[in-house]
């Protein structure tokens, strides 16, 4: 529900509704100042319970947040690296499957950068896995036909070990970017946000003070959460997965190959 919301509609939507939420507290604490006696007592005792209850939600979705995002980083820089060494190791390859293969491990890396660039479960992205799952079978096709050619060698099985890995981290990188964290943790935050600043707001307007501290409350709640969606919107929002690991491979295989082709026999 949230991840289809531009930043800038998330932002205000957060903004909008934490703040309203005060504000209505305060209203609502306002108008019923004649009962103070009887409310603040109750009031106290439930908006603190309740306080310490959300903290501890606010804590977990951010944790979950945090773990999804740093995995996606992992996975990035891991997929890199496969991806890295099976165009060194394709270079050991006889022609014309070096050339062939290197080849297609330029256009898969160029696959790679699009599908963690595009938003997940977007046509973008869809078209981006579908061309690198198309030149995945290019390159196993590839590698088949170098380990039919010389079954003894060590150097078309070493490129199948690697690129069997670089065909298991696309999957595991287009899992990660699809990987969010549930939405009914992130609208219990958002619901729990709300009655907690509202009862808040109500129990200090009991007391004739604190309307403007609640307010300024309010805003580092609506920021914790919106940095909690954030880092749930891998492609979308401020906070980004950074490409720079696949980008820095794809500028490498701009070089020459460090490896000549091998010898005819």
């Amino acid at each position: 529900m949230f991840f289809q919301l531009s930043s800038w509609v998330l932002g205000l939507f957060v903004f909008v509704v934490l703040f309203g939420a005060t504000v209505a507290g305060l209203l609502v604490g306002h108008s019923n100042r004649a009962h103070a006696k009887a409310l603040s007592e109750p009031f106290a005792v439930l908006q603190g319970a309740l306080l310490g209850v959300v903290g501890l939600v606010l804590a977990f979705g951010l944790s979950l947040a945090v773990g999804r995002y740093e995995n996606r980083r992992a996975t990035v820089v891991a997929e890199a690296n496969a991806i890295g060494t099976s165009y060194l190791r394709a270079q050991t390859l006889a022609e014309p499957i070096r050339s062939d293969s290197l080849a297609a491990m330029r256009r898969y890396t160029d696959t790679a950068i699009r599908v963690s660039a595009a938003v997940p479960g977007s046509p973008r992205a869809r078209r981006a896995v579908a061309d690198g799952q198309r030149l995945q079978r290019e390159l196993w096709g590839l590698a088949g036909r170098a380990l039919d050619g010389a079954p003894r060698d060590s150097a078309p099985r070493l490129y199948v070990e690697s690129l069997n890995d670089t065909i298991d981290l696309q999957t595991v990188q287009v899992a990660g970017l699809q990987n969010r964290v549930p939405a009914a943790v992130l609208l219990l935050e958002v619901i729990g946000a709300i009655v907690a600043l509202a009862l808040l707001a109500a129990y200090l307007a009991f007391l004739g003070r604190g309307a403007v501290g609640v307010l300024l409350a309010a805003a580092p709640v609506s920021l914790l959460l919106l940095v909690t969606f954030d880092l749930d919107r891998p492609t979308r929002g401020v906070i980004k997965v950074p490409d720079k690991p696949l980008v820095d491979v794809r500028a490498s295989m701009a070089l020459p190959p460090a490896s000549p082709a091998p010898a005819a026999r």
